[in-house]
């Protein structure tokens, strides 16, 4: 970039009044005098005047992006297309598609925002909105998530929780768990799987804790039969 010197003061409010001093030829023009003889003092409030304001800029446009646990315990790369108005300098519109790519990082949760930069609708003297993706959980037909932990339910009868119970499960990187329960299962009784979770954003070494659960299905009616069994086993 080449420099250029600054006109003087007085050469530009001579090039806008005709002379090179605000105090000159001032009897007859109804401007007061600079009483400091500052010729500078009288550029700056002229420079002022004509101060032009930035541009607004539109507010952001949010969409929600639904994303499987998969894809945020693997990572994955999604790609959403946005269509989006552009006018040009006479005020025609037309609308242009374009092609975002998101990559999803593992850890991320619901509620986490990737943002594109005026990537909105463009208009003159107007600088387009941010476009914000903000994304959702897709819910999961074997897993919950809660913060960075993973839950999973295990329905099972009664006879199952004395005598003992194998946990079977398939991670959301498709690998195999079996978990052999050998304890007696209360109904408040939890199994919990260390490093099993979801991945931690910003540590990919480390994950949170598979939490199991159980339901314990009791039966409705039992004979006289059982119930002598049942005080046999466990006594009054």
């Amino acid at each position: 970039m080449t420099s250029q010197s600054r006109a003087t003061a007085g050469d530009i409010y001579a090039q806008f009044f005709g002379s090179n001093s605000p105090n000159q030829n001032r009897r007859g023009t109804g401007m007061s005098s600079n009483i400091n003889g500052d010729d500078n003092d009288i550029f700056r409030s002229f420079e002022q005047s004509f101060v032009v304001s930035a541009p607004g800029k539109d507010p952001a446009v949010k969409h929600t992006l639904p994303c499987s646990l998969e894809e945020l315990y693997q990572g994955a790369t999604k790609r959403v297309k946005i269509t989006r108005e552009v006018a040009d300098r006479s005020g025609l519109t037309r609308k242009m598609e374009e092609i975002l790519t998101i990559d999803t990082k593992p850890g991320w949760k619901k509620g986490t925002k990737i943002t594109f930069e005026e990537k909105g609708n463009k208009r003159p003297n107007v600088t387009p909105a941010d476009v914000v993706f903000i994304v959702d959980e897709k819910p999961h037909s074997e897993f919950t998530r809660d913060g960075n932990d993973l839950i999973v339910t295990r329905r099972i009868s009664v006879t199952e929780a004395f005598t003992g119970y194998t946990v079977r499960i398939i991670t959301l990187d498709g690998r195999n768990l079996t978990l052999p329960i050998n304890d007696v299962i209360h109904p408040n009784y939890q199994k919990f799987v260390p490093n099993e979770g979801m991945p931690i954003l910003g540590d990919p070494t480390k994950r949170g804790i598979l939490k199991i659960k159980f339901d314990i299905r009791f039966p409705t009616r039992v004979n006289a039969e059982q119930k002598a069994g049942i005080r046999r086993l466990f006594g009054p």
